[in-house]
Order: structure tokens, then sequence, then C-alpha cells
């Protein structure tokens, strides 16, 4: 007897076409997405490279159309979806550097998703088997991506990406929020006709906002390198201690990936001979800690910055307009920057476009409803 949970009541017993349709999309935009980074790729190699990866997302492509086709739903003209735009035209400006984590993560999630396909259809169901070749074709791409950004291990389980990019996002997504719900809380509480008010507490408001967050962001990243720093003494003490213990450890990571013990021995005793080669090769292997993206000074900076620029929004229509129509004009903008900055949080998450940017919305109303109630209720009680 099978319980609800068993593996066959899991697994689907027809194609999901939908799934189909969804992966064509994103191995296309994939091949569309590694073509132009071949194109703003200076170095020949790496061009090559990236242009016999769109070849094989090509090939992809084409798996998923001829079975939507077999099952009667033949693809329509290729189109770059929303998000795909958004990338093609950051990368434009940004360059290959901006480009490679950002498709290095989507392969990442490429094997996850054929994966779970894989796993949740049915033998002899179409999709199971192309699902499973196609996880390891990605992760073979993901691997070399993987390689050329200077990263090690599997990138499916763990993406570092977007940078000085994520801090400019989120900090300006953090400034436009807490400081829309404040103004609109100060106009439920004294109207529109408090427009001095309104200013004042906006740019409070700002300038707390980026001190919060910039002091966050310093903090964040000094607490980071002071733990990195303690690890990397603790380690190199451990070498000088006890330098066959670690040895011993670094020849059995070597042996983890595929060397034989006797190879493994040699290699970490190799190694051990040169005490900052063997802290290095400890540090990444075992750690797994890398060179910090950013200063704590320029992360705060940054994120500090971007949250002031993002909770002035709320505050500029007052300082050009009075009244009503600074009201109407301040919640239009803030309401259509809340969508855009939610649609650009989807070049970190992987979702859409326009489903991040509608979230992101419905957030940015949320606060402002409840901000403008509260601010109301406040000032009828007191």
């Amino acid at each position: 007897m099978t319980t609800p949970q068993s593996e066959p009541q899991q697994q689907a017993s027809t194609p999901d076409l939908h799934a189909f349709a969804h992966h064509w999309q994103d191995e296309a935009d994939a091949a569309f997405l590694y073509r132009l980074l071949s194109e703003a790729e200076p170095d020949a190699k790496k061009k090559d490279l990236y242009r016999r990866l769109a070849e094989v997302e090509d090939r992809h492509v084409e798996i998923w159309a001829k079975l939507l086709d077999q099952h009667g739903h033949p693809v329509r003209p290729f189109r770059p979806s929303a998000r795909t735009r958004l990338l093609a035209a950051l990368g434009r400006i940004l360059g290959p550097n901006f480009l490679l984590p950002m498709l290095l993560a989507e392969e990442g999630r490429e094997v996850k998703g054929y994966l779970d396909m894989h796993r949740r259809t049915a033998r002899g169901v179409a999709g199971r088997g192309e699902a499973l070749t196609l996880a390891r074709e990605s992760a073979e791409h993901a691997t070399t991506l993987n390689q050329i950004s200077g990263r090690k291990g599997e990138p499916w389980h763990r993406i570092e990406s977007g940078g000085f990019l994520r801090n400019v996002v989120y900090g300006f997504n953090d400034g436009l929020t807490a400081n829309f719900g404040l103004v609109a809380g100060v106009i439920g509480a004294s109207a529109t006709e408090a427009h001095h008010t309104v200013i004042l507490a906006g740019v409070a408001g700002l300038i707390a906002d980026a001190l919060s967050m910039g002091s966050s962001g310093y903090l964040a990243a000094k607490s980071e390198q002071e733990v990195y720093a303690n690890e990397i003494a603790m380690e190199r003490d451990e070498i000088a201690l006890m330098p066959e213990v670690e040895r011993d450890e670094l020849a059995l990571i070597y042996e983890t990936k595929g060397m034989s013990a006797e190879s493994a021995h040699a290699l970490a005793t190799e190694v051990m001979g040169n005490p900052q080669r063997m802290l290095e090769e400890q540090v990444q292997e075992e750690l797994g800690i890398g060179e910090p993206h950013m200063s704590p000074l320029r992360e705060g900076w940054v994120t500090g910055s971007a949250t002031a620029v993002g909770a002035f929004i709320p505050v500029l229509a007052f300082l050009i307009w009075s009244g009503t129509t600074a009201v109407v004009i301040a919640f239009i903008v803030s309401m259509a920057s809340h969508f855009l900055v939610g649609a650009a949080r989807s070049i970190f998450t992987g979702r859409g476009v326009f489903r991040s940017g509608l979230d992101m919305f419905v957030v940015g109303l949320g606060v402002a409803v409840v901000g403008y109630f509260v601010g109301d209720w406040i000032s009828g009680v007191l």
C-alpha cells in the first residue's frame, strides 16, 4: 500500500506541455544572451566558447519545439522575454562581466528545473528522458561558466551574483517603500494642506533611511570581513602547529574530487612545502572563503546612496507642486517606481518581469494604504 506522498502518485502520467513551452522559452532566451555575450566579449577564445554554447542552446530549443509539435502545440516565432530584454539592455551597457554571472545563475536554475521535471514525470512519459539529458548538459555549461568566472564547485547549489547592482536595487527598494509609507502616514494625519510637514517628514525619513541602510551595509560587510580574517588566522595557526593534520585534511579533499589516495597525499605534501600556498588551498578548499566583492565602506556608501534616491521619490512631487496635485503625482510616480524596482529584482530572482513588478506594486499599495489610515487614526486619537 502506497502513501499519498509516494513517488508513483506524485509523478505526472501525461506530458506537461506548459513546462515544455516554459523550457523552450528559457533555452531560446539563453541562446539569445549567449550570442550577445559572444558579440560583447573581446577575448577571442571566450567569444568562440560563448558562440558554441549558443549553438548547443539552439539544439535544446529544437528538442522542446519538436516535443510541442508532436503534441499539437507548434511553437510561435521566438521573441525574447521581458526579463531577457532587460538583461540584454544592461549587458550592452555594463559588458560581459555583468552578463556572465547572470547566465551562470540561469544555468544553475535550469539544472534544478530539469532534475525536478525528471523526478516528477513518470517513466515512458514524454519529457522525462529529455529533462535528464538537458540537466546534464546544463550542468556542464554551468561548470564551464564557473571556471571562466574563477569560481569552483557546483554553481547550482550556491550562486553569487549581482554585487553592486544588487545593492543598488535593494537599497532603492527599501528607501522607496519605507519613505512612501511615512509620507502617506503624514498625509493621512495632517491632510493635503500640511505641505511643509510632509516635506519635513519626507526629508527626515530620507536621511534616517539612508543612514540606517548605509550603516547596516557597512557593518554587515565589516563583520563578514572580520569573521573571514579570524577563520584565516585560525587556519594559519593550524598549518603552523599541526602540519600533518592539515596535510591529511587536504589530501582527503583531493580524494573526494577523484584523485587516488597516493596521488592526493603526494600533491598535499607538495603543497605543504609552501606555507602560503597551503594556506590559500585550505582557505579555498576547506573553508570555502573567496575574495570579498566590496569593501565595507563602498558597500555602505552604495547601499545608503541607493536608499536615499529611492526615499527621495515620494518627496519630489511636494517640492514642485502642492495640495492634491502633489499627492496624486507623488502616488503615481511612487507606484510606477515600485513596479519598476520590482521588475529590476527579477534580474536576481529569475522570475518574470511583470510578475515581480506586480508583486512590488501590490506591496507599495499596501504600504501606502496602511500608512495613510494609521496616520488618519492617530490624528483622530490625538
